[in-house]
């Protein structure tokens, strides 16, 4: 007999503002790539994929950038996805979100709050 056990899920601050940028990224590299005002049906995917991930995230709150995770939690043709977008999106996020983006690149995983 296996006994499952149900992680809870992270919502802190932290996790939040991380799914709010990841979510702004998708957006402006589908209104860019896919001529979209709102979410195709593949970003869509890859934006519900990455908070769910973020929400299981075993590190929580205390979480690193996910590029320097030791754990790769993504699958990786997600992992491949979500490279591209960030790639193209990051410098567009000093344009339309300079104060997230600065305050992203800025602050060490462990020490933001």
């Amino acid at each position: 007999m296996t006994i499952k056990v149900k992680r809870q899920l992270n919502d802190g601050p932290n996790i939040r503002r991380e799914k709010e940028i990841v979510s702004k990224m998708i957006y402006i590299y589908c209104k860019k790539k896919h001529n979209q005002k709102v979410f195709c049906e593949e970003c869509q995917d890859l934006n519900d994929y990455a908070w769910k991930r973020l929400s299981l995230c075993p590190f929580g709150e205390e979480k690193a950038a996910c590029a320097k995770c030791s754990i790769h939690c993504y699958k990786q043709d997600y992992r491949e996805r979500i490279k591209i977008i960030m790639r193209f999106s990051g410098p567009w996020m000093l344009l339309y979100h300079p104060i997230e983006s600065i305050r992203h690149f800025r602050i060490p995983g462990k020490l933001r709050k």
